[in-house]
């Protein structure tokens, strides 16, 4: 499975992936998904979200268990963020049928679409869009970096973007969601651990700082006349570090769009984009708070205008606790319990269904990158752990 996955989408120049919702490399992997559904006689479904399904059993019957991921990636991403959610669900469901395990409950494996956000923006679109939490209307405007909206890009790709919206009938079927995911960070690697247990998902949100300056000719006009958005820009994103060490949390400014992006040209227009996430929603407001003062202060020293806009938030998630500790309970005393400050599709659907997620080791610690990394005894060891916790799950 691995190996098929391997060249969809990736990058010959960075080796990283490219695999970006509702374009050619996106189609590869969902053809992908449907034959290893096929493959295994399961019964395989997309539903009004563009999100697939493959049951082994009749999900109508509810109390389902369903486990996996999603597949598209952010840019020049690495290979396991991700896919080796749904690699090892399908992996998982081997073994258990390979152990003979009697199925009293409906067993699905699930790839979420648009997931990492990379094209439209909103991460998690088709996990939020299932769980109501965003709106059709919503949904129908985000736009990419082309100006292609997501309705003519569902379209190109041969689904009804009229069709979406909240599928709580869905949602009402599914008993417990497990999502397998390699760590995004070292805690794994330093404690000496294959897996782990996550506890929560941290508050985090994306917010978009537009400095509005004057264009101008960068070779005739004096320092003193211009108002000039990237300097007020690079303080702010200085700000940004600074506020955050000083909150214990994580704040990134990662993309930035340039107007008119000339060489020999004093920019009207500075977009960027800050992500921040902290332990707490007081840490986080305080490192959010705290950057905004500092820009609107650099702004006005500059004679900039500064338009802030907060374009997602998600407060803390704290996991189903009952299905956490069977988790720990079946991995054994000892497994780590840790907190991640990535969001995930777990995250999405955890207020109305019971999820929880397994960690696999990391030993890179980088993520959303081709250094991104597994073992593959490791990988082993997360698909065994899977198998185990879903063998007590789908048994009733």
């Amino acid at each position: 499975m691995w190996a098929q996955l391997r060249p969809i989408g990736r990058s010959s120049a960075s080796g990283g992936y490219r695999r970006y919702a509702w374009t050619g490399a996106d189609a590869d992997c969902r053809a992908w998904f449907a034959q290893q559904a096929r493959d295994r006689g399961l019964a395989y479904e997309v539903d009004r979200n563009g999100n697939q399904w493959a049951w082994l059993g009749d999900p109508a019957l509810g109390d389902a268990v369903v486990t996996g991921s999603h597949l598209d990636s952010v840019p020049d991403g690495g290979a396991f963020d991700g896919p080796l959610g749904v690699v090892s669900a399908f992996a998982a469901l081997d073994e258990l049928r390979d152990r003979g395990t009697e199925f009293a409950r409906p067993l699905g494996v699930v790839n979420f679409g648009d997931e990492e956000g990379a094209r439209f923006g909103l991460a998690c679109v088709g996990s939020r869009l299932t769980a109501g939490r965003l709106t059709a209307e919503e949904a129908h405007r985000l736009t990419d970096a082309d100006g292609v909206t997501l309705p003519r890009a569902m379209e190109a790709a041969g689904y009804d973007p009229e069709a979406i919206g909240p599928d709580p009938g869905r949602l009402a079927r599914i008993g417990a969601f497990v999502e397998l995911h390699v760590e995004q960070g070292r805690a794994l690697d330093l404690s000496g651990d294959a897996v782990g247990v996550a506890s929560a998902i941290w508050p985090h949100g994306r917010w978009r700082f537009d400095f509005r300056g004057e264009a101008n000719h960068a070779g005739t006009t004096r320092l003193d006349d211009r108002r000039d958005p990237m300097l007020p820009y690079a303080e702010t994103v200085l700000a940004a570090r600074r506020e955050a060490r000083l909150a214990g949390a994580l704040a990134t400014f990662g993309k930035v769009a340039v107007e008119p992006n000339g060489v020999n040209a004093v920019p009207s227009l500075v977009r960027g984009w800050l992500d921040s996430r902290a332990a707490d929603p007081e840490s986080l407001d305080a490192v959010v708070t705290g950057v905004e003062r500092a820009a609107r202060a650099y702004a006005r020293e500059h004679g900039v205008g500064l338009d802030v806009v907060r374009e997602s938030f998600t407060p803390v998630v704290g996991f189903d606790h009952a299905l956490r500790d069977e988790l720990v309970r079946v991995l054994g005393p000892g497994t780590p319990v840790l907190g991640t400050g990535a969001g995930h599709d777990a995250g999405i659907l955890s207020g109305t269904v019971p999820t929880a997620m397994l960690f696999v080791r990391n030993p890179t610690g980088v993520s959303h990158s081709p250094a991104e990394h597994a073992t593959e005894d490791d990988c082993a060891a997360g698909v065994t752990a899977l198998a185990d916790a879903l063998e007590g799950l789908v048994r009733g």
